[in-house]
């Protein structure tokens, strides 16, 4: 299909058109907050939670703050602390590298597979110690790690396995939906994920009750009642009103995740042939299309050239972590090549649960008349 000459832009992600669609109901749920006066924890977390629990098919999820607090709170209920060590991948958001210092452990840093950005399970044995304790597969980009290998190093070496699920919700591994494969999943629901609240939100899903009642406890202060607190607790709870307002827009996340499945399928059909890399997931992982992602040279230049042809595109991320600032003198330096270069090269394309097949064929005609990798159309 070729791209409609009456498009002028395409945005990264159109969170106005949701919006639109959904405002009568997303007004409604804030107008049920206001009546109830349920503002932090209370019934619209509570049927939130419930209603995420079932969606996953896990036994529990209990909301938090944000998606930092939901990875260090599972980290921290899970007995991680200072002297452990926990692998994370390089190539990722800053943050899950900052949950592994908020619970005092050191993060040590691992390469990345080349195909599909995850983390690497034989550099994952590289980086073994007699103190790791843990490790944190990142779900990058909507596309579940490889956790079939992984899952088999932690039960060789006994360590708890914190699933970073924040762009990957409804993703599924051989199966199973991402978030209950580990000890426990975090999740964000940052306004631009899969599922985005009106502001900042998190959740934490695990199997294990006793995990999920230290979460409970952990991200309210520490209680034991309102006045009585038997450890030192953080203030990370759910607003009511965030949980409303997912409430709202959960129900359409599995028809919002097949229309990025639906465009990802007709990006790959149109770039691949041109030779253009893009994700290869492990055998047996359905994405979900967070984001999608292309490698190309001279990124800048790109970006540029899109951009005045009216297709926005992102970088996801052009910093790994074993080379961010703010790691310097937690982790020993190492090159992490595959991360190294992904950083360099990879770019975003707009995708989202509202893009109409018209706005995937623009840009894919534009990205095609910017690239010529191989003097193919494609498609």
């Amino acid at each position: 299909m070729s791209g409609a000459t009456t498009l002028q832009r395409v945005p990264f992600v159109n969170l106005a058109r949701q919006i639109e669609r959904l405002r009568p109901e997303l007004v409604a749920a804030f107008e049920a907050v206001l009546d109830d006066r349920a503002f932090i924890k209370g019934p619209h977390v509570a049927a939130f939670e419930a209603a995420f629990a079932k969606a996953l098919g896990v036994p529990h999820a209990v909301g938090c703050a944000n998606g930092t607090a939901a990875l260090s709170l599972a980290l921290e209920a899970a007995g991680i602390g200072p002297g452990d060590e926990v692998i994370v991948p390089s190539l990722t958001f800053i943050a899950t590298g900052e949950a592994v210092c908020h619970v005092g452990a050191t993060p040590v840093f691992c390469d990345i597979d080349p195909d599909s950005y995850t983390l690497d399970p034989e550099d994952l044995l590289r980086r073994l110690t007699p103190r790791t304790r843990a490790v944190v597969p990142v779900h990058l980009y909507g596309t579940p790690a490889d956790m079939g290998a992984i899952l088999a190093i932690a039960a060789d070496h006994r360590l708890v396995v914190i699933e970073d699920c924040a762009q990957a919700h409804l993703a599924t591994y051989h199966g199973r939906t991402v978030g209950t494969l580990g000890t426990a999943g975090g999740f964000s629901f940052f306004p631009g994920k899969n599922l985005g609240a009106l502001g900042d939100a998190g959740m934490v899903t695990t199997s294990d009750p006793d995990l999920a009642e230290s979460v409970v406890k952990l991200a309210d202060h520490g209680r034991l009642s309102k006045y009585e607190h038997d450890r030192i607790g953080h203030n990370q709870r759910l607003d009511g009103l965030q949980a409303a307002l997912l409430t709202v827009k959960l129900p359409h996340l599995a028809e919002w995740t097949e229309r990025r499945r639906r465009i990802a399928r007709y990006y790959d059909a149109r770039l691949r042939p041109a030779g253009i890399k893009t994700i290869v997931p492990p055998a047996g992982a359905d994405p979900v299309h967070h984001l999608y992602v292309i490698e190309v040279d001279d990124r800048p230049a790109v970006v540029a050239r899109l951009a005045a042809s009216g297709v926005e595109t992102g970088v996801h991320y052009p910093i790994p972590l074993h080379l961010q600032p703010a790691f310097r003198g937690r982790h020993g330096y190492e090159r992490l090549p595959n991360a190294e270069r992904a950083a360099a090269r990879v770019l975003s394309l707009p995708i989202c649960g509202e893009i109409t097949v018209e706005e995937a064929a623009w840009v894919c005609d534009r990205v095609l008349d910017t690239l010529h990798p191989t003097g193919r159309r494609g498609g």
